[in-house]
């Protein structure tokens, strides 16, 4: 049977190829948090970041490709990775996890204090600016994460507050709703971006195209579907970045991408494909970045739509996928098979036991579900080359067990819009666990009161599921929130409303003169210590 798959995605692929030639895809939300990456630069291994020396003489401007546009410059909607990819460098957070260690360190908030499990005081630098030349205040503070709290799209992120008090122009006072463990890395969270108040008061729309932040970066230019150009804030609290000005260009298809890196039309690319890693990594003119990944990527079933409300359909598709196969033949072996929406170096990982592939398992729940013919549907994916593939092997896999899915590719944005809408059967997406905590994935993605933008695309709502996320966000005990995490990994493998796929690495491609690029392995890459040599 597995011989069989491996010639039916193998034409799938070269279908794939030949659509692509003519131009396709995207990135997406992606992945991970912690550790030190490593790079090839040749066959030489240095230290993610590490220099490759140069001629003392460095580039004006530093070009990165990524594989989707942005979908909104506001960090208070655009949560997507190639959104924050960009804003991440126009804007600042209270606080920051360190890249290469994975440590939490104070940005805008000089410092903290814990008043009790439910209470902090943050302490606010002075002298941070904000792009315009005005003054970060507290009660710039407060207004952007009330606003956070408001936005449907990004919520979750910062809804375990209660409120925020201004104690005097420096100091605020963030009151919990509960006791919530990830409280300090769930704000530095680039979707808990501090904004200035007085401008997004004054015109909200015209911030949203000319986003002004705290950042090492300043917005120059959104050319929509082709680039964004940013240029360096001199005035930045840290000090000027490297590079004068960054440019983010839009190249959807992931092999044009690295062909751009080889040409030396771009300093940057991510998102590589897996076929053309060993090509990167032997080419001495180029280093080659990788990092286990904290994305999972799954398929996400519309419980409110036949037949996916009947449980015995779910259950039916996580059999009919063979994730090791979709692993060795469409990521070239980069990955591991999920068995659970979370990756293993989160905290509150739990394996409910690994997905059994059995398509004579899926037809015999079919025909108990009523579809002894099975049915036809449909799968959503947005134009991402790898995502295009994985759906058509997906798609292959349910024709076996009688399954007609038809896959519709579109463009990021709408997929996204459209998905948050519930119009689609099934979708199929990633997402990162930004914080390194249960919290940031289970309640974004399966708690009833998320469902739609904020992450709960299968639009589940279970008591049960609601209960236990609620356990593991509000205990201040260690032991509490991993039992409950434990007993909703197994709760949502009885559910099924996902079928986690598998857990990836993440990429990306540097040309040999670039130096201090160290790769965030949750996907949003820094680039104000960035240089590249003439």
């Amino acid at each position: 049977m597995r011989k069989t798959w491996k010639k039916v995605i193998a034409l799938s692929l070269m279908a794939a190829m030949a659509v692509s030639a003519a131009g396709c895809s995207k990135s997406g939300q992606t992945s991970t948090e912690g550790g030190s990456a490593q790079t090839q630069a040749g066959s030489k291994e240095t230290e993610a970041g590490g220099s490759t020396g140069g001629s003392g003489e460095y580039k004006d401007t530093v070009v990165w490709a990524q594989g989707a546009d942005v979908t909104s410059l506001d960090p208070h909607q655009g949560k997507e990775t190639p959104a924050v990819e960009v804003t991440d460098q126009i804007f600042d957070t209270l606080t920051v996890v360190d890249a290469a260690t994975g440590e939490l360190q104070p940005l805008i908030a000089e410092s903290w204090d814990q008043n009790s499990d439910t209470s902090y005081t943050f302490h606010i630098r002075q002298g941070v600016k904000f792009h315009d030349g005005s003054e970060v205040k507290a009660e710039d503070v407060k207004f952007s994460l009330d606003r956070a709290i408001n936005s449907a799209a990004v919520s979750y992120i910062v809804d375990f507050i209660d409120r925020v008090d201004v104690v005097d122009d420096y100091t605020v006072n963030v009151e919990l709703k509960a006791p919530y463990a990830p409280a300090l890395r769930n704000l530095s969270v680039p979707f808990a971006a501090i904004v200035p108040k007085a401008v997004v008061e004054a015109d909200e729309e015209a911030f949203k195209l000319h986003p002004i932040g705290t950042g090492p970066y300043k917005f120059v230019e959104w050319k929509q579907g082709d680039s964004v150009t940013l240029e360096r804030f001199d005035d930045y609290y840290a000090g000027p970045a490297e590079t004068q000005k960054l440019v983010m260009k839009v190249i959807p298809e992931a092999s044009q991408r690295t062909i751009a890196l080889e040409t030396g039309e771009v300093d940057l690319a991510y998102d590589l494909l897996p076929n053309d890693l060993e090509k990167v990594r032997s080419n001495s003119e180029l280093q080659l970045f990788e990092a286990p990944s904290l994305t999972c990527y799954y398929i996400s079933m519309n419980m409110n739509k036949a037949p996916y409300d009947d449980q015995k359909v779910r259950d039916a598709v996580n059999y009919a996928i063979d994730r090791q196969l979709i692993i060795d033949t469409i990521a070239s072996g980069s990955g591991e098979p999920a068995d659970a929406i979370i990756a293993p170096a989160v905290f509150g990982y739990f394996s409910p036991g690994a997905y059994e592939y059995d398509p004579e398992k899926a037809k015999s729940l079919l025909a108990e579900a009523g579809y002894p013919n099975g049915f036809e549907t449909s799968i959503w994916v947005n134009d991402n080359q790898t995502r295009v593939e994985v759906c058509q092997a997906v798609q292959a896999m349910l024709q076996d067990v009688g399954i007609t899915c038809n896959i519709e590719v579109m463009e990021f944005g709408s997929f996204i819009s459209r998905t948050s809408a519930g119009e689609h059967d099934m979708g199929y997406f990633g997402w990162v666990t930004s914080t390194t905590d249960a919290d940031y994935t289970y309640y974004s993605l399966e708690h009833s009161s998320q469902q739609g933008a904020a992450g709960n695309r299968s639009f589940i709502a279970d008591p049960e599921v609601d209960k236990l996320i609620e356990t593991g966000r509000t205990s201040a005990d260690e032991s509490v929130r991993l039992k409950a995490y434990e007993d909703l990994a197994v709760k949502l493998k009885e559910v099924n409303n996902n079928a986690p796929i598998y857990y990836s690495t993440i990429t990306a491609g540097a040309g040999a003169k670039v130096e201090g690029f160290v790769m965030d392995p949750i996907g949003y890459h820094k680039l104000d210590h960035v240089k590249v040599a003439k």
